[in-house]
């Protein structure tokens, strides 16, 4: 019977103890892990070649941390609390990075952490870090009931693939008494790349991408809990209040007052969007901010009930909300044209085709 490939362990348990036990680091690790010192030198040799461990002399060697860091923690969700996850664990090995990218991780590690104690259910989260030369990759991951299926139950909604739709516009939560439903909104914006994967789902924002993008996985992949993945360039030039800034009412006013909603991820599976149902579906919470951007990327065509409900019914009900349609190609715009000119003419409906 072969083996079990225990080199994950043993570079982890190389990364933790490193601090501690610079000089005696091979002999520590394989005595807590029971191995031989020559195992347990070869990882350490990898990783020194890898940049994650720098080595000084050879009969007695010192080692320490090198510029690349990877570490994970697990924690018990009961009693956990997320300012010691990063100033105690996470904070250490980011040490040197731009203070803006720093800025970005503190937010996202805070967040996301104190989302899984919060919302997730679980009893478990774990943190993972990565660090090169060019970025910075953050994970946390809990074993909990899955965001999305939160969502759903909470909204009462008719398909977990719709929780997307609300994450993209943001101010969710599933508990207003103790948050504000703002911190996946800006998190997933701070980033290059952040990913939270559930129930056999993915709500995948791209800074390089116009919209969010929903992936529906094989239905055999996990069904419980979330895991949300980031990734930052060490050199970008983001910082967390431009973020802020780019959603808030106005230069003098911090209220998070602009989203931008994605039209394509009301639909549910092939259908097209055509109904008054699913036009209400889109317009769920949008009452909440002062400036909308609907944005039909991906969209090539809409119903007519559709477009009434949200530019004529929807926009008479709430003119303090604007709304702004956005990506929308000629056959889109045309049927928005036609509810637009008629709110305008106050028509109650929409002469027949």
């Amino acid at each position: 019977m072969a083996r079990p490939d225990r080199s994950q362990e043993i570079e982890q348990a190389l990364l933790r103890q490193v601090g501690e036990h610079p000089r005696d680091l091979i002999r520590v690790v394989a005595a807590q892990l029971g191995l031989s010192r020559a195992a347990v030198a070869t990882r350490a040799r990898a990783l020194a070649e890898t940049g994650f461990l720098e080595k000084e002399g050879t009969t007695r060697p010192v080692y320490r941390l090198g510029p690349n860091r990877r570490a994970e923690f697990r924690y018990r969700v009961d009693g956990l609390q997320e300012d010691h996850v990063w100033t105690r664990d996470v904070s250490p090995l980011l040490q040197g990075l731009r203070s803006n990218v720093l800025d970005i991780c503190h937010h996202a590690i805070t967040e996301m952490v104190n989302n899984a104690i919060d919302h997730s259910e679980g009893a478990t989260v774990r943190v993972e870090v990565m660090r090169d030369a060019r970025r910075v990759s953050l994970a946390v991951v809990d074993d909990g009931v899955g965001i999305f299926r939160k969502i759903t139950r909470a909204l009462a909604l008719p398909d977990e693939r719709l929780a997307l739709l609300e994450l993209s516009k943001g101010k969710l939560t599933t508990d207003p008494r103790r948050h504000s439903g703002e911190g996946v909104f800006f998190t997933s914006r701070m980033f290059d790349h952040f990913e939270i994967d559930s129930t056999g789902l993915v709500f995948d924002h791209d800074a390089t991408e116009p919209d969010d993008i929903l992936l529906d996985l094989d239905e055999t992949a996990d069904m419980r809990g979330t895991a949300v993945r980031m990734e930052i360039a060490t050199d970008s030039q983001r910082t967390a209040r431009q973020v802020f800034d780019e959603f808030s009412s106005g230069p003098d006013e911090y209220a998070f007052a602009k989203t931008v909603v994605p039209v394509r991820l009301a639909k549910v599976g092939d259908e097209n969007l055509i109904s008054r149902s699913q036009a209400k579906r889109l317009l769920q919470r949008v009452e909440r901010f002062r400036c909308v951007m609907l944005d039909f990327e991906g969209v090539t065509s809409i119903g007519q009930a559709f477009a009434d409900e949200i530019f004529r019914v929807f926009a008479n009900e709430h003119p303090e909300v604007e709304l702004v349609a956005i990506h929308a190609v000629p056959d889109v715009q045309q049927m928005i044209r036609r509810a637009e000119v008629l709110r305008d003419e106050g028509g109650d409906q929409l002469p027949l085709l």
